[in-house]
């Protein structure tokens, strides 16, 4: 038998999915959110809540395991909480694709804010591996400036991870990755 849906409820701009076994079981399955007041959980054994940003939760309730209700407790749709995702983040719908796509791919993919990106990626997950990628989220024809490359890479080599930007087509549902590697000479 198939394990239940977890419940996650919306707190702000956060999911907090307080069943502990849920909260395990998501985190065991995909390094899904972080579990409260544990930095850098070493094992599936915590005791705590679990927290996911937005993008998880909506890409959770997408694949049927995640039930979403909103701050008053009633369950929120799929389009409701695409609604609040696209007020809370910028190009939601670009990096919405990224981040599925990437998922898809067996990546485990979070937050990238601590490294002024979208996102970090891992190849098996934190606490197993460090992040090997930071990806910049872009849309195709979008210019930068080479002060920007320059500061993006420099942070990227700094942190010991590869820069990557994605440029996404939410139209054709692709993404193109474009790395880049600093050479000393």
């Amino acid at each position: 038998m198939p394990p239940k849906r977890a419940t996650g409820r919306l707190f702000q701009n956060r999911l907090v999915v307080w069943d502990i076994e849920s909260s395990r079981r998501l985190f065991k399955e995909g390094y899904y959110g972080k579990p409260l007041g544990i930095p850098k959980p070493k094992d599936f054994e915590f005791d705590a809540p679990l927290i996911l940003d937005l993008m998880e939760g909506y890409y959770l309730q997408k694949k049927k395991t995640l039930q979403v209700l909103g701050e008053d407790g009633k369950e929120l749709t799929a389009k409701r909480l695409e609604e609040i995702c696209r007020a809370s983040y910028t190009d939601f719908d670009e990096k919405f694709l990224v981040y599925k796509m990437l998922r898809e791919k067996g990546y485990v993919v979070t937050p990238g804010i601590k490294f002024g990106s979208d996102f970090a990626v891992y190849e098996h997950g934190p606490g197993i591996d460090h992040a090997p990628y930071i990806v910049q989220v872009m849309r195709p024809g979008t210019t930068i400036a080479a002060t920007s490359m320059v500061r993006s890479g420099r942070l990227a080599t700094t942190v010991r991870k590869q820069f990557i930007i994605a440029l996404p087509d939410t139209q054709k549902n692709s993404v193109e990755y474009l790395r880049y590697d600093w050479w000393r000479a």
